[in-house]
């Protein structure tokens, strides 16, 4: 099990994502085979893994994938490496990647795998006969109309190359569909690495508009400086904002007349981390949170914004990069004091979006440049968070709440056309 911010045990995932689903068909109203149906996955797949290793011995690795509704289409979601996996992590991982993709308008179902391992401690030749040995695993239940792997935690672009490599010689015929976040080179998109931090900068522009804030010269701070921190610090710059303190896991930055974003990446990647940033005052994530500004974006872990640190937030805006970085109790508190709290399964859907994309540019074989998947993953963004926005103001809910009952009456009207509730 997880630890939180605190160092004690989480509650499990699997019963929170249960209990999410069981309050929004109570809100709607819906039969009670909605329920009955959503609060597992429709298939679980445990797989052993056995992996020559470099010295000549064999390991036996487990994983897992989660396939938890195909209602809108094929399943879809991303595969982690990471020694601290467990069965209903995944699963409710796999529920939320459901939501995730309602919320979009996507044709996919939600999916989610894993492998229990430590890639750090993994040679490239073991980390390959390991992908390999996965999607040997699970070739039956995967595919293109079937269900659809991504990179996730830990996992990346050459991880995805070996493994369609390898379902492609399982099926004799390249098949370039059945995985996504590939090299550009074998399938892969233009537009996808800055994909999830695109996404999150749209719908906190567009909350701006909704709230009458003035986006230029807005002061936005970032938990979290990787991949999607990192891009999404420098989107915001580039739309008019002032980015005034950034934290990555060994230290943080701030300057009240604003951070160059590239700048901070520089030192960081020479540095290893954004602490002692040139003409920056070092700072740490309770100060980060308790800072004045408009908008804040969690980049990092979950369970980051907690009751504590809600107490102390000024900013009137908050957009999920990460996937739950916000507490319930937490998440209470912010509607009550009037937060827009813009949440994961929206805020941080541009790359599953992205991940659509590629996967109809494999099945035409036509690609499309940047500025094209760019263009489109914006207007999917901002149609969406118009949706779940008239939904929080018209039934006088939190926005994450919102955001499930647009999901969740979307994949219960498919199951209902489709005969699956009687």
């Amino acid at each position: 099990m997880p630890k939180g911010v605190t160092g004690e045990e989480t509650l499990n995932v699997y019963e929170i994502v249960k209990k999410q689903i069981a309050d929004v068909c109570k809100a709607l109203n819906l039969e009670p085979a909605v329920y009955e149906i959503l609060k597992q996955p429709q298939r679980f797949l445990e797989v052993s893994i056995p992996v020559r290793m470099d010295d000549g011995s064999v390991k036996v690795f487990t994983g897992y994938r989660s396939q938890h509704n195909d209602a809108l289409g094929p399943t879809k979601g991303g595969l982690r490496y990471h020694p601290d996996v467990y069965a209903d992590e995944v699963k409710a991982l796999s529920m939320w990647m459901t939501f995730k993709c309602a919320v979009l308008g996507l044709p996919y179902g939600g999916g989610k795998g894993a492998i229990k391992c430590d890639p750090k401690s993994l040679s490239r030749g073991e980390l390959e006969r390991l992908s390999r040995g996965f999607i040997r695993a699970i070739a039956q239940v995967i595919g293109t109309e079937k269900d659809i792997p991504a990179p996730d935690v830990y996992t990346n672009p050459q991880i995805m190359a070996w493994m369609v490599d390898e379902y492609s010689a399982i099926r004799q015929q390249n098949d370039f569909g059945v995985i996504t976040g590939k090299p550009l080179s074998i399938g892969g998109s233009a537009g996808r690495n800055e994909a999830t931090a695109r996404g999150c900068c749209v719908v906190a522009r567009e909350a701006c508009k909704r709230l009458g804030i003035q986006l230029e010269g807005a002061r936005v701070v970032v938990q979290g400086y990787g991949n999607a921190g990192s891009i999404a610090a420098r989107l915001m710059a580039e739309m008019g904002a002032k980015v005034i303190a950034v934290t990555d896991s060994r230290g943080g930055a701030y300057s009240e007349e604003g951070l160059d974003p590239r700048a901070v990446l520089e030192h960081k990647e020479k540095t290893g981390s954004v602490k002692d940033f040139p003409g920056s005052k070092e700072i740490d994530n309770d100060q980060l949170y308790a800072l004045d500004c408009d908008i804040i974006i969690p980049a990092a872990l979950e369970n980051q914004i907690t009751l504590e640190r809600a107490r102390t937030i000024k900013a009137k805006i908050i957009s999920e990069a990460a996937n739950g970085p916000t507490t319930p109790e937490a998440d209470d508190l912010l509607f009550e004091r009037g937060v827009l709290v813009i949440p994961d399964i929206l805020a941080s859907a541009g790359g599953v979006t992205v991940s659509y994309f590629e996967w109809v540019q494999n099945l035409t074989g036509y690609y499309w440049t940047e500025e094209e998947v760019n263009s489109r993953l914006e207007a999917k963004m901002i149609q969406a968070f118009n949706e779940v926005y008239e939904m929080h103001r018209n039934q006088g809910v939190k926005m994450r709440d919102a955001a499930y009952m647009v999901a969740i009456k979307r994949v219960a009207d498919a199951m209902r056309l489709r005969g699956w509730l009687g």
